[in-house]
């Protein structure tokens, strides 16, 4: 699936994000080029503290006014519902790229409409967090259309935005994190500290 043009302008590199390998051809952080919505909160917690509870996809409706429930599906994925009033909708998330105290990259896995975003951490001068949030609409069909407009994308942002405060009072509530989820993810992969040993093709076979 191709990037569709939004008119955006392209959006460089941050500060530690990189596209570049490190010599065993993975791909790192990729950070959205092209965006419709981003958006920034500073939380008065450290950058630990405000990663560790955004893992903890589970306590989202303790403080969203959109998510209603977050089941996880696999290590990687994630089923979200979100709604207003009775009005309900279900899809699910993949995490692609994640790297523990700094960024998080997901990409929506349904087809109508799809986007993909990312929230990337900084630590400010005060000891707390920056947190921006980006994300890219890729819907088809009519879908497609209403994402042009700027109405649309303007409620997106506000939403976004309204979300990220929410976030910042709860964990400031809290003052520390309920939970948190160290892996690190690349190309939709968790990575292991050591490589799994090999497996035979046939069950329950000793290897070599």
């Amino acid at each position: 699936m191709t990037h569709e043009d939004d008119g955006g302008q392209a959006v460089p590199n941050t500060a530690g994000m990189r596209s570049d390998g490190d010599g065993d051809g993975v791909t790192r952080r990729r950070p959205l080029r092209e965006r419709h919505v981003e958006e920034t909160v500073e939380v008065a917690v450290p950058v630990r503290t405000a990663y560790n509870q955004w893992t903890q996809f589970k306590t989202f409706p303790r403080f969203s006014t959109v998510v209603r429930d977050v089941e996880q599906i696999r290590p990687t994925v994630t089923a979200w519902t979100i709604g207003y009033g009775p009005l309900r909708h279900r899809f699910a998330v993949e995490i692609v790229e994640q790297d523990p105290d700094a960024y998080l990259a997901w990409r929506g896995l349904e087809q109508h409409p799809s986007h993909q975003g990312e929230v990337e951490f900084r630590p400010t001068e005060s000891g707390g967090t920056a947190i921006t949030v980006r994300m890219l609409l890729r819907p088809q069909g009519v879908a497609k259309v209403l994402t042009r407009s700027s109405r649309v994308v303007g409620l997106t942002v506000r939403l976004v935005r309204e979300e990220l405060v929410s976030f910042k009072h709860f964990i400031e509530g809290l003052g520390q994190e309920g939970g948190a989820w160290r892996g690190t993810i690349r190309n939709g992969r968790v990575q292991h500290d050591t490589p799994e040993p090999p497996r035979s093709r046939v069950a329950q076979w000793p290897v070599g």
